[in-house]
């Protein structure tokens, strides 16, 4: 049986680097969790490194998380859907908000449940995601800012996730002056500038974070140690927090083209067969207990640098381990890294167990 593990002390080490980074800076932050996809093993995990806000878009997930620690403080990180509002009081501190007629609903329901629900203002900065349009903060803010048992804890962005907008030094800074005009326009206080995601993380390494921005949403780079900017592993963390291990059911030298008449596979696509190859040529093949029900191939990252993935069905990935130097039997495992959605696509499987070491 393939199953995913997560080396805590690989974990431990990331998150003291991030926390190290953001104390240092006096930045408020918080892990973004929904890659755990409500896995009680792994937040347990989390919690016992001392975090203290965790970021969720699933209320699922944040009510596990209230269970196994009701004082942490639980953030809900895009715009709350009308059925959901009850739950979002309920198990979320904190919610992005980009709508006046839900912060409404929001203000009704807490105060029903005699509590002062926080929100972020999301504003809209180029990456055509959830956001208010810049232009019209001022008359949203104005609308919102005193409704009961509403607490505006801070305005927010969200770049990179949808269009592939960096957030550069001129991004965050504008975002800081979006700050400075409410606070100047109502007399309030904004605590939280909200950012920060890991993909602003190489910003603050090179000191290039405008100062106002302190507050940041932070997945990626804890369990994968990445440049977002680069593509690279931050020096001094971790990539490898995850890793898939699946074993080989079968060991065959088999042709390297198909024969018969070819249609669709159960992924909708058609073999092309290589007419410059010898049908007499073979290669040795492997194949994996592990599918497309788990995992979408091209996420995976083998160990081993000479096996090739050749493709997966629903529940079996098939790779050409002939020029690998191992000498692998079957009921052997292969191991390999992930990248982000990889390792969600897993979390989300019912089929591949989840282990620690």
């Amino acid at each position: 049986m393939a199953f995913l593990k997560l080396y805590k002390t690989k974990l431990q080490h990331n998150y003291n680097f991030l926390n190290t980074l953001f104390k240092e800076r006096n930045i408020q932050w918080g892990i973004v969790t929904k890659i755990l996809c409500g896995n009680t093993i792994y937040l347990k995990e989390l919690l016992d490194l001392g975090v203290t806000e965790m970021h969720d878009s699933r209320i699922s997930n944040l009510k596990k998380i209230k269970k196994l620690n009701p004082e942490i403080q639980t953030v809900y990180i895009k715009p709350p859907s009308k059925l959901n509002i009850k739950k979002i009081v309920e198990f979320a501190d904190v919610s992005f908000n980009t709508e006046i007629y839900t912060i409404k609903l929001l203000s009704e329901e807490a105060k029903r449940q005699e509590k002062t629900h926080k929100i972020i203002i999301m504003i809209e900065m180029g990456d055509l995601r959830e956001g208010v349009l810049g232009e019209e903060l001022i008359s949203f803010y104005e609308q919102v800012f005193s409704l009961p048992n509403i607490e505006i804890r801070g305005i927010g962005t969200n770049l990179n996730c949808l269009s592939g907008v960096m957030p550069t030094q001129d991004k965050l800074i504008q975002l800081s002056l979006y700050k400075q005009l409410i606070e100047a326009k109502f007399n309030v206080k904004i605590p939280w500038v909200s950012g920060g995601t890991s993909v602003a993380v190489p910003l603050l390494l090179k000191n290039a974070r405008p100062m106002a921005v302190n507050h940041f949403r932070i997945g990626e780079a804890l369990f994968f140690g990445k440049d977002l900017f680069t593509g690279e592993t931050i020096e001094g963390m971790h990539h490898d927090v995850f890793k898939l291990y699946a074993e080989i059911i079968e060991i065959t030298e088999k042709p390297n083209n198909p024969t018969g008449e070819l249609g669709e596979n159960v992924a909708g696509n058609t073999f092309e067969v290589n007419e410059n190859v010898d049908l007499s040529e073979t290669s040795l093949r492997a194949i994996l207990d592990f599918g497309l029900l788990d995992m979408q191939p091209q996420y995976l990252i083998p160990n081993d640098p000479n096996i090739v993935i050749i493709d997966s069905s629903s529940d079996m990935t098939v790779i050409d381990i002939s020029t690998s130097k191992n000498k692998y039997k079957v009921g052997d495992l292969i191991s390999f890294s992930l990248q982000y959605m990889g390792a969600l696509y897993l979390l989300n499987s019912d089929y591949i167990e989840k282990v620690i070491e």
